[in-house]
């Protein structure tokens, strides 16, 4: 083979690597961290296949778990964005100048769900707190009755401490109670292990519906004030954490409050279990 016929070669395959790279730019990564409600749903899914169809060139990579697995991979630099239901922390979050601002973008509710012979008599109460109340004082009594929890510092175990403390019972020796469980993992999990031991937890309504037919645990406390749900997406600070891609983070927060993002919202779940899952906020 002689020279011209090589370099002519040379010349044809590196046009045709530069055609591909044009025609294949390659594509920025938007990492986001989230709590298992939003995964478990099936929402953020959804979400990320129409925000990716709108921005072809933004691969978005999701990694779920409680809210405070969600802030701590945040402030290690592991995440461009945040989507969390915790405001406290939330707000915590940004006044150590980790995250930006919070964008409230839906809400649900937490629902108090028990086994449905309510060995504790819940259904005679009308708020979170009466209810908790009234698990704490028949634990007691009755072997039987059990409270599972996430026991994972998620935003839902966050709620349901606050809500134990409501009761004047430190929740210290709540969770010391032989009657009380952790299992140290998601919503989805939580719930299971709940509808094995036919015992009371907290949820919040968006996996709990996703669940509920797969589950034999009715809902006794909703739409309480103490039970209100909200999501937020927090963007993180790109002078505190180098690195992070803000930007597409702010495409996301954007789409999440669009037009377009809120119908997704307001829309996911009906066709499949009969009612949304998420209220939008914007």
């Amino acid at each position: 083979m002689n020279k011209t016929l090589i370099a002519t070669i040379i010349i044809i395959l590196v046009t045709i690597v530069g055609i591909y790279q044009l025609s294949n730019p390659k594509k920025e990564i938007l990492r986001i961290s989230t709590t298992t409600s939003l995964e478990d749903t099936g929402l953020l899914e959804e979400l990320e296949a129409k925000f990716e169809k709108k921005y072809p060139n933004i691969d978005v990579q999701i990694v779920s778990g409680g809210t405070g697995i969600a802030i701590e991979r945040g402030k290690k630099g592991d995440a461009d964005l945040i989507i969390v239901h915790d405001k406290k922390r939330e707000e915590e979050f940004i006044n150590e100048n980790y995250g930006m601002k919070r964008y409230p973008f839906a809400y649900n509710y937490f629902y108090i769900v028990g086994p449905k012979n309510d060995p504790a008599k819940i259904n005679e109460t009308k708020t979170a707190q009466e209810a908790f109340q009234k698990i704490l004082t028949e634990a007691g009594k009755n072997s039987k009755i059990k409270f599972v929890s996430r026991g994972d510092n998620s935003g839902t175990h966050t709620r349901e401490i606050k809500i134990w403390n409501k009761t004047g019972i430190d929740y210290n020796k709540i969770k010391e109670s032989p009657w009380y469980i952790e299992t140290g993992s998601g919503m989805a999990d939580t719930l299971r292990v709940a509808d094995e031991k036919q015992a009371y937890t907290i949820t919040d309504s968006g996996t709990y519906l996703a669940y509920k037919n797969q589950l034999n645990l009715t809902v006794y406390i909703s739409n309480d004030s103490d039970l209100l749900n909200v999501y937020s997406a927090i963007p993180i600070n790109p002078e505190k954490i180098k690195g992070t891609n803000y930007d597409a983070a702010m495409k996301f927060i954007n789409f999440l409050l669009s037009k377009e993002g809120q119908k997704i919202i307001r829309e996911y779940g009906k066709e499949k279990y009969g009612r949304p899952l998420f209220t939008p906020l914007s």
